[in-house]
């Protein structure tokens, strides 16, 4: 998925040593940002946030729907750039068509993973296919790749058969990395998890949590209580490393992502689609995109291609991955 900001936010996201260590736990409300033009399916971003911009190495979270599709393109995001990254598309409803600049089309249904990892460069794009389920209910997350992977050839894998566990009365789906004894098959670069966690009925759980991970739990439903406080569907709770355990009540059947990772202990320029280690890298990388070189075509999209926004006036600045008090 695409950042279409016609003016993106710069970040820098630096090293874990930054980190206010008196906070322990906070609750991330989401920005509403529109997909595309004037009748734009909007989306809820909760990362980057202007007080935490990464847990572990993701860097991007945008939750939306359940929206209803019977009417309307739905999801249209023309091809577009990306660099330094893995964009991770997770689905709870419907469909979406991806296709991207090294020949990958594919379509995801709920339950399965769609992967690209951009390395140094790659372009795709998503869209709602013409023959699809009524509602669309999904997440996009991005991770970013550390700087001995971070140019690696571009590639896309697709991940239908997860690995499910049971953790008291919740069914967790593995979606990336370990959790709970099971593993999942999909490429990571730097320890981290992504696991969807299902709840029945009204339930009391308590989530097992890798010490050394920070961790966010994304509700994905309303209805939860996540560690004594509420979390309402689009937002999401966020927790420093050391923690061994989450405990989350629901008030009837609910729904979340957690996710979580090692501190990202490199510093990082991230703007529009692209994730960099310098001002002067992402200008060369928009100047890439602009002028067709290094990102490929996308094959099959019935329409243009994104033009990338104008670079702010001035040079992008260091932020801290959180910000101090």
């Amino acid at each position: 998925m695409s950042n279409l900001e016609r003016r993106p936010e710069e970040t820098i996201c630096s090293s874990s040593a930054e980190l206010d260590t008196a906070r322990t736990a906070e609750v991330l409300e989401p920005r509403e940002v529109p997909l595309g033009g004037p009748r734009a399916m909007l989306v809820q971003r909760t990362l980057p946030h202007k007080d935490r911009r990464m847990i572990g190495a993701w860097c991007f979270v945008d939750h939306y729907g359940p929206h209803d599709v019977t009417s309307g393109p739905g999801m249209q995001v023309p091809p577009h750039p990306h660099t330094g990254l893995q964009t991770v598309s997770w689905l709870l409803e419907g469909e979406v068509l991806h296709r991207d600049s090294v020949g990958s089309v594919q379509l995801v249904r709920p339950g399965e993973l769609n992967l690209m990892t951009s390395g140094r460069a790659i372009s795709h794009s998503e869209e709602s296919p013409a023959e699809r389920s009524a509602r669309l209910h999904g997440v996009q997350l991005w991770v970013a790749l550390p700087g001995q992977h971070r140019h690696v050839d571009p590639w896309f894998s697709h991940h239908a058969d997860l690995p499910v566990v049971e953790v008291g009365d919740a069914t967790v789906r593995v979606v990336m990395g370990e959790y709970a004894g099971a593993t999942s098959k999909a490429v990571t670069y730097t320890p981290l998890v992504a696991a969807e966690v299902a709840i029945a009925a009204e339930q009391d759980i308590t989530l097992p949590l890798e010490v050394s991970f920070e961790h966010g739990v994304l509700a994905l439903s309303d209805g939860l209580t996540v560690d004594g406080s509420s979390v309402s569907r689009g937002s999401m709770i966020v927790f420093d490393a050391g923690r061994a355990a989450v405990r989350i009540i629901t008030s009837g059947p609910g729904q979340a992502l957690l996710i979580g990772g090692t501190p990202f202990e490199e510093e990082l320029v991230m703007w529009w689609n692209f994730v960099g280690r310098s001002h002067d890298e992402i200008v060369q990388a928009r100047q890439d995109w602009e002028a067709g070189r290094g990102f490929g075509e996308v094959q099959g999209y019935a329409g243009d291609r994104l033009a990338a926004p104008p670079m702010p006036g001035t040079r992008l600045r260091p932020r801290p991955r959180t910000r101090l008090t």
